[in-house]
């Protein structure tokens, strides 16, 4: 089972995400899991997810996010601000795993 780890500066509109995500991921028979933490979680949960990705609206994490991800081997990435702003649960879940 593949983990995604979502963080983003309060965490509303990503949990709202996140429903969409594990949604999808249901419907296509993918066990995902999949968890959203504020930003200043980010360093207590990364080394227990295959991957994270960063609300549009904390995208100035990323390098030094990155850094501390690099030492489990863990990519960070950034949801893109469309699909992020439209709840496009199916594509950001897709683009997660394209990179797992």
């Amino acid at each position: 089972m593949k983990k995604i780890l979502l963080a983003c500066a309060a965490g509303m509109s990503t949990s709202l995400l996140v429903t969409k995500m594990e949604q999808a991921a249901n419907a296509k028979g993918i066990e995902v899991e999949i968890t959203a933490v504020p930003v200043d979680a980010f360093v207590d949960n990364v080394k227990d997810f295959d991957i994270v990705l960063l609300g549009p609206q904390v995208r100035f994490k990323k390098d030094d996010f990155q850094k501390i991800a690099d030492e489990y081997g863990i990519k960070v990435l950034v949801i893109n601000s469309m699909d992020y702003g439209l709840l496009k649960g199916d594509k950001v879940l897709e683009d997660a795993l394209k990179e797992l």
